[in-house]
């Protein structure tokens, strides 16, 4: 099995290097490592140019944002299976690839798994944030707000031919968007892997707290594109997420 991932980025000089390491160290040797860049002029694709054909495909040019980004990514995968290594996190341990190809093969039917994940301060890897832990999939956890954490999903590529790649109509939440699609409305067969896939730190779009009233407008509008109770749903998922802090 042959898995595909993409990492997207612009101007991560800083932390570039950490997310291509834990892709290169990871002890599952079939991996399509992809790269696509928005035209960085922060030394960010020297970094990236200097680990050569380490990298299976790396793009740089200017984009419509983080999504379209992606979005070019899956048109370039040739994996079996597809998942999302940002720039700014890292893989839990080198045997999280092997985790999530042991869990598609002890069932042919699963079309996408995921697993639990840790947010990290951004001065600190050592100090942890705020903890994901995925827990058994069911329709009802969505209803109520809950969603997998984005970067451990990893999805069969063919169901992504079937059913799309990202909404560029959101452009701070698709994420939510691409999930609800899969999970809720095409009810895609989901398997959950119960160990630490990713290192995130925060920061990133969904954590920003400068933007956290532009990510509740688009979750609004996402949860009602879909037809669920809109404010109730996202009460409740920022009440799942105010949970998930560890206190210091």
């Amino acid at each position: 099995m042959r898995i595909t991932i993409i990492t997207v980025c612009y101007n991560r000089v800083l932390t570039i290097e950490k997310a291509i390491q834990s892709v290169l160290k990871q002890n599952y040797p079939n991996i399509e490592y992809i790269i696509v860049d928005g035209n960085s002029t922060d030394g960010t694709q020297a970094v990236i140019a200097s680990y050569g054909d380490r990298i299976s495909q790396y793009i740089s040019e200017p984009d419509k944002g983080m999504y379209d980004a992606i979005n070019k990514g899956i048109q370039l995968a040739t994996g079996d299976v597809v998942g999302l290594m940002h720039s700014d996190d890292e893989f839990y341990d080198a045997h999280a690839i092997g985790r999530i190809v042991a869990s598609f093969e002890q069932d042919s039917k699963t079309e996408g798994v995921y697993g639990d994940g840790v947010y990290v301060s951004n001065d600190s890897e050592e100090r942890l944030i705020r903890n994901r832990i995925g827990g058994a999939f069911s329709l009802q956890k969505i209803k109520s707000g809950w969603l997998p954490l984005h970067p451990t999903v990893y999805l069969r590529k063919s169901v992504i031919d079937k059913y799309g790649v990202y909404n560029l109509d959101f452009k701070i939440a698709s994420d939510t968007e691409f999930l609800l699609r899969y999970l809720y409305k095409y009810k895609i067969k989901m398997r959950y892997i119960n160990a630490y896939i990713v290192k995130m730190r925060m920061g990133g779009m969904s954590t920003n707290a400068s933007r956290a009233i532009e990510v509740l407008q688009e979750d609004y509008k996402i949860y009602k594109y879909h037809g669920l109770s809109a404010f109730r749903v996202v009460f409740q998922k920022k009440t799942i997420a105010l949970k998930q802090y560890l206190v210091h």
